[in-house]
């Protein structure tokens, strides 16, 4: 039986989490915003890598998050 591939994606510098705009469930393309961050005053939207669902939320609007964290799991 395949395993499920797992796409992490992650946070590319230390920022805020301003807004989460999936849920765990969710279908996302390539290219959806799934969040959006802030740092340095610019707002940042972290769009998916991969098409799949929406597998777990690792983070929070208020949240900072450092450079490599795992922000959203999809498979």
């Amino acid at each position: 039986m395949p395993r499920e591939q797992r796409v992490d994606l992650v946070a590319e510098m230390v920022a805020n989490v301003l807004e989460v705009s999936v849920e765990v469930g969710a279908t996302v393309a390539v290219g959806d915003e799934v969040a959006l961050l802030e740092s340095m005053k610019m707002e940042i939207p972290v769009v998916s890598e991969a098409a799949g669902t929406v597998a777990a939320i690792k983070v929070a609007p208020g949240d900072v998050v450092q450079e490599g964290d795992v922000l959203i799991s999809l498979v």
